[in-house]
């Protein structure tokens, strides 16, 4: 049985479709995420906004209300029957978030126990056989094989394996998954 951690933002849940809808309606902006091939949000708006940009996901309802990327559910359900799977966020980077980021995990995967919820800041001490993050900076010190989570913002990076959605995962567990059944 494989330990999968999983990150939470851009790989289960869609911030970045949040982020975006937040600055374009602050902002009267146009952004989407094909302007965003390689780039994260601040790379690519007017020098006056650069500041303010990213403290827009630092409100205590922006994690509250986000899409949850298509398919994660059904396939991390499928995995948990077969893996330990452990939902692994640097939510220290915007600690207002954990309260949100709990409850949305609750909401969204209530067949994952909220034990297997890390709360982390460098990923690194996570014990796992595979980490699915959408950042690139997380497998340069973890102990498993790192899966590159295709975003507009990593799009550029390369030396990993990179899956572009859900159904790529399942795919490549579809070996350990046909085992767990026989």
């Amino acid at each position: 049985m494989a330990t999968i951690a999983v990150d939470m933002d851009e790989v289960i849940a869609d911030a970045l479709g949040e982020h975006l809808s937040r600055y374009n309606a602050r902002y009267g902006g146009s952004v989407t995420k094909d302007h965003l091939h390689g780039f994260l949000l601040r790379d690519v708006v007017p020098q006056q906004h650069r500041l303010e940009v990213d403290q827009l996901v630092h409100t205590e309802d922006f994690f509250e209300n986000l899409g949850v990327m298509p398919d994660a559910q059904e396939v991390l359900l499928k995995l948990s029957h077969s893996h330990d799977i452990f939902i692994t966020t640097a939510a220290m980077e915007v600690p207002n978030s954990f309260n949100s980021k709990y409850r949305w995990l609750l909401q969204h995967f209530p067949f994952l126990s909220p034990m297997n919820f890390v709360f982390c800041g460098d990923k690194h001490i996570i014990a796992a056989d595979y980490l699915i993050d959408d950042n690139a900076r997380h497998f340069a010190k973890f102990g498993g094989e790192g899966i590159l989570f295709d975003a507009p913002h990593n799009r550029n990076v390369t030396g990993y394996r990179r899956v572009h959605n859900w159904k790529e995962v399942e795919a490549f567990f579809a070996p350990t998954l046909a085992c767990a059944q026989v």
